[in-house]
């Protein structure tokens, strides 16, 4: 109906939107989901019905973020194309019935398809893959119950044809991996929670049954991603066995992604050591524990590696450039680089080096130089501070970098050196001591536009002169070294944080204000700013930057008080395009004010508050609710009290359930001890990508799966 209209109203200017090429109007299409082309779009007109059927729009199907598809709907839709589908994405489609799956069996040419976040049980998958022959790449979840016996002949020859398995364990179990004998590249995700619901502890053996071995022989990408938790840790354990006893000649990529301490073993040593004579790697992470005070980086071969991560690893400048970087060897290949918590990373020694001691620029730089086609950058959660070197500062090396896409950087490494010694982060609050002309204790005021902070000169700092440099970043993360979210993953919600870095003092408005030159920004993550005075630099950010989709702040200014409260409101009146909003502030008050201009965010769809002490009115957020059609997930942890949480989010999937299939809602108080399993329950999409805090920039290789 809309585009009928809106031919009407064309046609009376003298332009009709059917008069475009047919390539023009495949390629708009290309941007329209595709449940609404099928079903909707192509009844419109006999042109539109035949565009809308072209295979350049129905090989590859994306339901992952669809979030208005239901069962009917997909029901239609595989009856309707099903035989055109090549590639199908339901990735993250919690709220799908199990049966849903049942039509994916229409689909006999699927080549890759991705049920990751699926409900799905061992006979569903069986029946379902004994029909998709064509069938070499699979993403699915292997849940507690999951029986690989029951496994059809005709499932384990697809099986037998897969080359690309990505494979997500809540349970200890092999999966579908022994089955997979010609695999090329696997992802495994362990989420694997030590203990049951019942409170009993949960061992990692696998089950009765389970004994297959793995193959391995044609692996050449092995990347594992463990959640904390001990239990993980002893299943990916034996999926490396194999690895150890024979790595696979044609491996170039071996990622393992694990929190905290994960011990090297003498068959991961064993493994690690065959891996340095027999095979050339393109792409490296490994646990902090492998890594820190061996030469295992001096005896590994590399080829043309695109992506590194050395993340919480005691590597120090010295090592990076010498056993990584061979000295300024040219890495021009290298796209993504993840030295987060690498806090001797640009520093020659670690030796007898304090955390926060200044860093080298030479190493930076050699970096740089060595690397300058880098795409993805992340230097949190370390102290970088430069010296007073002129043009040595972090910030004027990083602005050689004209392909970075996203970065993310500590709160102290953007401070301009002279500003932080000359201005004590205290002398504006603090009362003079001496006699002499009495000095107005207050809050300094700070301009809200623009043009009047340039007139403060803030366009001379050295990070506004990066974020002028990097006009094409995307994705910007700025975050306190010693920032702690209150919500850890599967621990108690921590009650105290520990104090900003000196040298992140200075950091406030001005700084913020510069991000509003990075006109394509998507995602932003700001973090323990603590001179953030009014906030006035969001406001900017909001007027400038119109692509951005995802906000999250954290710890702003003082944590007494939201100081930046006006501002934010003021902000989010302009983002039309934001879809994803995380708040983590103590005190927050998500009242009538804040939701009426969070209810300016037409494309809003997932929100996120975490706040210690926090308020919120529930008109309020019945009221956002019904005035934002598109928010499917609300998530708050606050300092109400349980029956208030209770009752408002009975409230809210009461009265909007029905009209958003996909609806997820958790109202709980921050610091109530059954937080942890009241998390458990959260679909993995959300709860990977927002409810939790964490840098996400170079985390994982990019185009590691669709």
């Amino acid at each position: 109906q809309e585009i009928i209209s809106g031919e009407s109203e064309e046609e009376s200017n003298g332009v009709n939107l059917m008069e475009f090429s047919d390539e023009i109007l495949l390629h708009i299409l290309s941007y329209v989901p595709c449940t609404d082309l099928v079903l909707n779009v192509r009844r419109t007109c006999r042109k539109l019905a035949t565009l809308c059927l072209d295979k350049s729009l129905t090989h590859t199907v994306l339901l992952q973020k669809d979030y208005k598809v239901n069962k009917d709907k997909v029901k239609q839709l595989m009856r309707d194309i099903g035989k055109e589908i090549y590639q199908l994405n339901m990735a993250g489609c919690y709220w799908l019935p199990s049966s849903t799956v049942d039509h994916v069996t229409r689909c006999k040419n699927l080549v890759k398809l991705n049920l990751s976040g699926c409900h799905l049980t061992s006979l569903r998958l069986s029946k379902m893959l004994s029909t998709l022959q064509h069938l070499r790449s699979l993403a699915i979840d292997v849940n507690p119950g999951f029986d690989a016996s029951q496994l059809s002949s005709e499932c384990k020859a697809t099986l037998s044809r897969v080359s690309e398995l990505k494979q997500t364990l809540y349970t200890p179990s092999y999966g579908v991996v022994p089955c997979c004998t010609s695999l090329e590249k696997l992802l495994l995700y362990f989420e694997i929670l030590d203990r049951s619901r019942e409170g009993l502890m949960l061992s990692g053996q696998l089950m009765v049954g389970e004994s297959n071995v793995p193959h391995y022989q044609n692996l050449r990408i092995f990347y594992a991603r463990l959640a904390p938790g001990y239990v993980n840790q002893e299943v990916v354990r034996l999926y490396l066995a194999v690895l150890s006893d024979r790595t696979p000649e044609n491996l170039h990529a071996f990622l393992i992604s694990a929190p905290g301490s994960f011990a090297e073993t003498g068959a991961t040593k064993n493994l690690l050591d065959s891996m340095a004579r027999n095979v050339r790697l393109d792409a490296l992470q490994l646990p902090k524990a492998w890594i820190n005070g061996s030469g295992l980086l001096q005896h590994l071969k590399f080829n043309n590696p695109f992506y590194f991560s050395f993340s919480r690893c005691t590597l120090s400048g010295g090592h990076l450039i010498q056993r990584v970087i061979n000295g300024g060897k040219d890495l021009k290949s290298l796209t993504s680089l993840n030295l987060s918590g690498c806090v001797h990373c640009l520093a020659p020694e670690s030796l007898f080096r304090k955390a926060e001691d200044d860093i080298d620029s030479s190493i930076l730089e050699s970096l740089v130089v060595s690397c300058c086609n880098l795409r993805h950058l992340n230097l949190s959660a370390a102290h970088h501070h430069s010296s007073e070197s002129i043009g040595n500062h972090l910030c004027q090396l990083l602005s050689r970098l004209k392909h970075l896409l996203s970065l993310a950087l500590p709160v102290c490494s953007i401070t301009d050196v002279a500003a932080s010694v000359e201005k004590p982060p205290t002398a504006s609050n603090v009362v003079p001591q001496t006699f002499g002309r009495k000095v107005r204790i207050g809050i300094q005021t700070y301009p809200r536009n623009l043009a009047d902070q340039a007139n403060q000169k803030i366009e001379s700092s050295v990070f506004w002169a990066l974020m002028g440099s990097l006009r094409f970043l995307e994705t910007l993360e700025i975050i306190g070294s010693s920032f702690s979210s209150a919500m850890p993953r599967n621990e108690p919600a921590i009650r105290n944080s520990l104090p900003p870095c000196v040298r992140a003092q200075s950091v406030g408005d001005s700084e913020v204000a510069a991000i509003s030159q990075l006109t394509y920004l998507q995602s932003l993550t700001l973090a323990q700013l603590p001179n953030i005075l009014t906030g006035s630099g969001l406001i900017n950010i909001g007027l400038q930057c119109q692509h951005l989709r995802t906000l999250s702040l954290a710890n702003l200014g003082m944590l007494g008080k939201v100081v930046y409260m006006s501002a934010l409101m003021d902000m989010l009146k302009h983002c039309k395009c934001l879809r994803d909003l995380r708040l983590e502030q103590p005190y927050f008050c998500a009242g009538a004010q804040f939701f009426q201009a969070l209810s300016h965010c037409s494309s809003l769809q997932r929100l996120c508050i975490v706040s210690r002490s926090g308020t919120l009115q529930s008109d309020a957020v019945m009221s956002f609710m019904a005035n934002c059609l598109e928010v499917i997930m609300c998530h708050m942890f606050m300092g109400e009290s349980l029956t208030v949480c209770k009752t408002l989010q009975q409230s809210i999937v009461r009265s909007f359930q029905a009209e958003r299939p996909a609806l997820n809602v958790v109202i709980f108080p921050l610091l109530h001890e059954d937080l942890t399993e009241v998390i458990r329950d959260v679909p993995m999409r959300h709860l990977d990508e927002i409810t939790l805090f964490k840098s996400r920039v170079a985390e994982e290789p990019p185009n590691l799966w669709w």
